[in-house]
């Protein structure tokens, strides 16, 4: 039996002695490119504060007095829009300055009274497509004119949503036409919206690192993820090609990119007027073709670098990019920029090495690009919005210091995991840690779904009990008030 205790105890040695090796910590990686620019803020919560209190103020008005002075405030902002519609303007031009603080004005008064509901969406349409037009003579590259197209898409949006929150039932209809820009390619129907092979999709998912990725950014967003049209110009079968986490570019039926979770997504068509469509009307066709052959006919890794340079790996957005810089149209201008400290670090801990990068969310902002149409679940919206709120006040956090951390102790037995992974991926199999993520980053990863879904729970109970004894579902500003609270555990 000498043999058996000198064998098991060579075996347990090798053991300790592997353990160890693979409790070496992994190198941190590169950052290759971190932007000068600054973060975006508001910085207007007495602003919130007064809206939130007009709104109260309404709820308390009979109907006939509210309703004439929204007929004024509407009578204002149509005229207002009047004199710009017909102009070429830039950005500062003080009537279009006004536009956005007269929108909030009017907003807490829709909420209240939705008789109008219908012409504040519209006037939100007309709005929007009046700045993209008007985005077309303006240098995007320049901070005034990022933070002009930015501030009013985006904030007049969020005025949107918060009135659709307080619909009882939150019953709207999901889908808001915007523009049917004119394309020559194949075209079906997807949820009640017409669409073209070569429309790129902005959307939402409801996991974790959605909201990191929507909200992780200069320009804090709505969206997390893009998709690319091809359609089947013999049978007008539609399919999305599009860049997963876990398998990396993957072609995807309606039915599958819908099952996937969606809160929201927005069509997004290049302009027929662009000169290169102008020349060859086929181009968003010929780009979604390319996109949809190259998913075919080899694998693609998803890219955790953010590098839209490199081909070889390609996260969502290089899906669109790639396939239109093949045909001399490059998407995103200007490109994306994540300047916050704590932003990149955590993003850093994912793999993350390209902080000057192309962001789901600032597709919108591209003048080549019209907004064809915007579809919203009603039942998930507010979901939404407090999963916006949690990684808001989380990345306040990432900001002051705070980082993702991991159980070192966990990371041998992760790594075998990992090991195994590799050989299913060999094998076009997917595992529970993504093909290129490492074992120390699925475990951060680990940490940080843990920190969302906690803060998230709370916050949602919170919510409740304010919904509880306000009467009305709490705008934005407040969840994150509650999300503070939820973090801190008050």
């Amino acid at each position: 039996m000498v043999w058996l205790k000198k064998f098991t105890f060579r075996f347990l040695i090798i053991l300790v002695l592997l353990y160890a090796i693979l409790l070496i910590p992994e190198p941190s990686g590169e950052v290759i490119g971190i932007s000068s620019e600054s973060a975006f803020l508001w910085n207007q919560d007495e602003k919130w504060d007064y809206l939130e209190e007009v709104f109260q103020q309404a709820k308390e008005q009979d109907t006939t007095t509210l309703n004439a002075y929204i007929s004024l405030l509407i009578f204002s902002l149509e005229d207002r829009l009047d004199h710009l519609k017909d102009t070429i303007f830039l950005p500062g031009n003080e009537e279009f300055e006004g536009l956005l603080p007269d929108f909030f004005s009017i907003t807490p008064l829709i909420a209240v009274n939705h008789k109008h509901i219908d012409w504040f969406l519209d006037y939100y349409n007309r709005v929007r497509m009046m700045i993209k037009e008007q985005s077309r003579n303006w240098d995007m590259e320049s901070e005034q004119g990022r933070v002009t197209v930015y501030k009013n898409l985006y904030g007049m949006r969020a005025a949107v949503e918060e009135v659709l929150l307080q619909i009882s039932g939150r019953s709207f209809q999901a889908a808001l036409l915007v523009n049917d820009e004119a394309s020559l390619t194949p075209a079906t129907d997807i949820l009640g919206i017409k669409v073209h092979s070569g429309d790129l999709l902005v959307s939402r998912g409801g996991a974790p690192v959605s909201a990191l990725i929507s909200r992780g950014n200069d320009y804090p967003g709505n969206f997390s993820h893009v998709a690319m049209i091809y359609i089947d110009p013999d049978n007008n079968i539609p399919y999305l090609v599009e860049s997963h986490i876990e398998r990396g570019v993957a072609i995807a039926s309606v039915e599958e990119y819908i099952k996937d979770t969606k809160l929201r997504f927005m069509v997004l068509r290049p302009r027929a007027n662009l000169p290169e469509i102008l020349e060859d009307p086929e181009i968003p066709h010929k780009a979604a073709l390319y996109i949809y052959e190259e998913a075919l006919s080899r694998h693609i890794p998803y890219d955790f670098k953010m590098n839209f340079n490199d081909p070889s790996k390609m996260f969502c957005s290089e899906v669109g990019s790639i396939a239109y810089k093949k045909f001399g149209i490059q998407l995103w201008k200007p490109v994306s920029t994540i300047s916050s400290p704590g932003i990149i670090n955590w993003l850093h801990a994912f793999g993350v090495e390209n902080f000057v990068t192309q962001m789901p969310s600032d597709l919108e902002y591209d003048p080549q690009l019209t907004a064809v149409a915007e579809w919203r679940d009603p039942e998930t919206l507010f979901k939404d919005h407090i999963d916006n709120a949690v990684m808001d006040v989380l990345l306040e956090s990432a900001n002051s210091g705070e980082k993702i951390k991991y159980n070192i102790w966990l990371l041998p037995p992760i790594r075998v995991l990992k090991a195994y992974c590799m050989l299913l991926n060999l094998f076009s199999i997917e595992c529970i840690i993504p093909e290129g993520m490492s074992a120390t980053k699925a475990l951060k990863n680990q940490d940080f779904e843990k920190r969302f879904e906690n803060t998230k729970k709370e916050t949602e109970i919170l919510a409740g009990k304010f919904i509880e004894e306000k009467g009305y579902t709490p705008p934005y500003w407040q969840l994150v008030r509650l999300a503070e609270k939820a973090k801190d555990g008050r």
